[in-house]
């Protein structure tokens, strides 16, 4: 117990960290590579499809096309006779005129002109309502089929009435519109050269067009220019016409105002100005003079109301007044009389010199108003008479210009040159398609990438394992083995192959199990092996019996265990042991360990069979009679294989895990989900049982081929032939 203990306890140490391992986001190119290598019979079949469809495409379906390409050059320095720039202009032969100009030559309008003059709507390769010649496809024949079949079950289509003949315009504008897509005009670059081609099915009609194009593109470069001149010419005598009788009637107005008004010069003007400034400054000084006037005249009444000499006197300013004034302080006979007399003349002549200033004042308002009125007038004449002036200038400048306009248009009539010139006339057009190697090419490509994204689709969705490689990504497990499909029939027949054929496939692999088990634990080479999976059906019975009889082989004695007591499959195994005593018995007690046990003669080893009982089968491999017993059989046996159940249905072989060595854990290939796997890892991790390893199991060497892994790994490689027998 101690020494099982202690295996136990170093394949722990061995186990690899138990974690999750979680799919890798980074893309991983050998992978890639590999997943296109497996899927390459299908990447080749779909490739020999898509050279199948292209080359029916190429050689069968399309129909030829021919091209014929005239060469014209835009004559940017064609100088016309007589300067018309300012009329009509030809092509500037920058990018964008150019571009422009290609754009004409498809247009609907020239496209049209050509329709008509060859006569296209008879054509049926331009006219999509005349019949053409029907060519059956290979993509074809699966529609005909699908008609003929509804066609027998469900009867033929009614007829239907006949479409209506289009009237003739559409029938003309579907033609012409088919006919752009014949037309290509493309420039030269650095150059004023361009090219109009055209693609038919005929060559020679091909040339036709082409030329055909490029002459009326050349002729109508010079109808434009001649309806341009006689619309301009027409244009240009009528604003003549109209800018004479203008002319006329400003020079009539220009007279007119000149007799009916006086008209002055500017300078004239001036001096008036000047003048009325003078008059201004005049009339401003005497009406302060009369403001001074008005004060002293107020000043001299309120003096005379207080009869007050000495105030009177020294308000009038006057020195004969002021001698006066003398004579009545000293008390002179008739002073005062004269003092009045004096002082009242003061008034008097106050009044008089106000009187003047403000008739001075009216005499300089009337000059300034009529001087006021005068300027204005003859200001606003002056204007009215500069303005028709120019406009009678300018009216005689466009006069003069359209007047020359008109007669280099007339002039210009009829030497009108094209701006374009035909370099090189289109001949015979060569073949430009179909390109058979392109057609190929492109549907060889397309049917590869359609193969290889069906190959990645497939191993997007594959949810099974394939490889070991794939199962040691998955579980972080070492794959100790891989057991092919034994070709028999049967439980029984599958022992009599293991016994018949030792140096069969199968064996061999199980004999390489057998070394990876036994070396994965060199020190403590494990002797109690359980064999387990994740779900049954996946090959871990089997593999328990080809382990016990391959460790037979080395000459120990080995006891095969049926642990799966619930399904107990060894009665299908081994019909002929049926009915004896098996393992409960000898957990109870009831039976010794050797006499419960049989041997298999032609398998070299002791077998102990499950039996039927109503106490649950976990139960019984808890207790401690069940670790009793199996120290018995470590005792009396160098090897034990421990057949359990799965590990996702019940318990039982999470309890058996803990007394054992080694866990070796099935994973049937190609058949298994993943999720189960790491599932049923994880199980195992739950109660910190370290799994030894895995064993890809029922592997189909042909399915390996398919997938790609056939030269890849060991027995399913084409190298392994002759080394085992079949």
């Amino acid at each position: 117990m101690r020494d099982a203990t202690k295996a136990r306890l170093t394949l722990s140490q061995l186990d690899t960290p138990q974690t999750d391992h979680a799919p890798e986001r980074d893309i991983d190119i050998l992978s890639f590579l590999r997943a296109l290598w497996r899927g390459k019979v299908w990447i080749i079949l779909f490739g020999l499809i898509g050279l199948a469809l292209g080359f029916n495409q190429a050689y069968r379906v399309a129909v030829p096309l021919y091209k014929a390409t005239a060469q014209m050059v835009v004559q940017v320095n064609n100088e016309p006779v007589v300067n018309l720039d300012t009329v009509i202009s030809g092509v500037s032969g920058d990018e964008y005129s150019m571009n422009t100009e290609m754009e004409i030559i498809r247009s609907t309008a020239l496209i049209g002109r050509l329709v008509d003059q060859l006569d296209l709507v008879s054509d049926p390769e331009f006219n999509p309502y005349l019949p053409r010649q029907e060519v059956t496809t290979l993509g074809d024949l699966p529609r005909m089929a699908l008609s003929r079949a509804r066609d027998l079950v469900m009867g033929p289509p009614p007829l239907q009435e006949p479409d209506t003949t289009p009237d003739p315009a559409t029938i003309r504008d579907d033609t012409i519109a088919v006919a752009q897509g014949a037309f290509t005009a493309e420039t030269m670059q650095w150059s004023y050269i361009f090219t109009i081609s055209a693609v038919t099915q005929d060559p020679e009609k091909s040339a036709l067009l082409a030329n055909t194009l490029a002459q009326i593109y050349r002729d109508d470069q010079i109808s434009i220019k001649v309806e341009a001149t006689q619309n301009a010419a027409i244009w240009l005598s009528e604003r003549v016409s109209a800018l004479q009788v203008e002319l006329e009637n400003r020079q009539n107005e220009i007279n007119d105002l000149r007799s009916n008004a006086t008209l002055i010069s500017p300078e004239a003007l001036d001096a008036l100005n000047r003048q009325a400034i003078d008059l201004r400054s005049r009339l401003s000084e005497e009406q302060s003079r009369i403001t001074r006037l008005a004060d002293q005249m107020d000043t001299l009444k309120a003096a005379a109301a207080t009869d007050d000499a000495t105030v009177k006197a020294a308000t009038a300013g006057d020195s004969q007044l002021d001698a006066i004034l003398a004579s009545v302080t000293r008390g002179e006979d008739g002073a005062q009389t004269r003092f009045d007399r004096r002082f009242d003349q003061i008034i008097a002549q106050g009044q008089i010199e106000l009187d003047r200033a403000r008739s001075q004042e009216a005499a300089f308002l009337a000059s300034v108003e009529r001087l006021t009125v005068q300027i204005d007038t003859q200001s606003a004449n002056l204007v009215r008479l500069q303005q028709l002036e120019r406009e009678a200038d300018a009216t005689r400048v466009l006069y003069e210009t359209f007047l020359t306009r008109l007669k280099e248009t007339t002039v210009q009539q009829g030497a009108h040159q094209a701006d374009s010139r035909i370099l090189s006339a289109a001949t015979s057009g060569y073949q430009v398609a179909p390109r058979r190697m392109l057609i190929l090419g492109s549907h060889i490509l397309v049917a590869l990438l359609a193969g290889t994204g069906l190959v990645l689709l497939r191993e997007m969705l594959q949810n099974t394992v394939r490889s070991p490689d794939e199962l040691e990504r998955l579980t972080g497990r070492t794959v100790l083995g891989q057991i092919p499909v034994i070709p028999a029939r049967g439980r029984v027949q599958t022992i009599r192959y293991l016994i018949d054929k030792p140096t069969s496939a199968a064996a061999e692999a199980v004999r390489n199990l057998r070394t990876s088990v036994l070396l994965s634990n060199v020190d403590n080479p494990p002797r109690v092996i359980m064999s387990t999976s994740s779900v049954p059906g996946e090959g871990k019975t089997t593999l328990a019996i080809a382990l016990a009889q391959n460790l037979a082989g080395l000459g120990k004695k080995v006891l095969l265990v049926e642990g799966d007591i619930r399904r107990r499959t060894f009665d299908a195994y081994f019909p002929q042991i049926v009915g004896q005593d098996g393992i409960l018995a000898v957990v109870s007690g009831k039976t010794p360990l050797a006499e419960a046990v049989r041997h298999l003669p032609d398998m070299g080893i002791d077998i102990l069979m499950g039996e039927k009982s109503t106490v649950n089968a976990a139960d019984v491999f808890s207790s401690e009679s069940f670790q009793t017993t199996l120290d018995t059989m470590r005792a009396a046996y160098d090897y034990i294989i421990i057949d359990t159940p799965p590990v996702l249905v019940v318990p039982d072989a999470r309890v058996i895990g803990p007394l054992v060595d080694a866990v070796v854990y099935t994973v049937r290939w190609d058949n298994t989900p993943r999720a189960q796997v790491q599932e049923g890892l994880k199980q195992f991790r739950s109660v910190n049982i370290p799994v030894t390893g895995l064993v890809l199991s029922q592997i189909n060497p042909r399915g390996m081929k398919r997938y790609g892994y056939g030269d890849q790994y060991g027995a399913y490689s084409r190298y392994a032939r002759g080394y085992y027998d079949s």
